[in-house]
């Protein structure tokens, strides 16, 4: 491995453990608000926003691994297409299919993907210093 790839796994366990970490606080603030049914449903919908950061992460990966520029871009391309199908398979069968409240579904997801953002930005200002 060289150190540029030992990095990039630093950094997704840094977002992960971030987002994981939101997603946690959300479910207990709705379960404490709402009750059981909405704190599964907030942490359905964080779940789902973990899991697109690890599917980023693994996307990310593969490019770096790959000889041609082309050839990653391709695969970040295509990988983003996949992650926004997936998202909209999954909170469409966490709401239609499983049943699950809306609204701490929704907060959920749109909460953990806030801290992969937050997390973004501050990579990036550790970055520049």
């Amino acid at each position: 491995m060289n150190s540029a790839s030992d990095e990039l796994r630093i950094r997704t366990r840094r977002v992960i453990g971030l987002q994981l970490g939101i997603g946690l606080a959300v479910v207990a603030g709705f379960f404490t608000i709402k009750g059981p049914a909405a704190a599964w449903s907030a942490a359905y919908g964080g779940a789902v926003g973990v899991i697109m950061s690890l599917l980023l992460s693994r996307g990310v990966m593969l490019a770096g691994r790959l000889q041609s520029a082309k050839a990653g871009q391709a695969v970040l391309y295509a990988g983003a297409a996949v992650r926004f199908v997936l998202v909209l398979v999954l909170l469409t069968v966490g709401l239609a299919a499983l049943k699950l409240t809306p609204l701490p579904v929704v907060v959920g997801f749109i909460a953990v993907q806030l801290g992969f953002m937050l997390a973004a930005g501050r990579s990036r200002q550790e970055k520049n210093k």
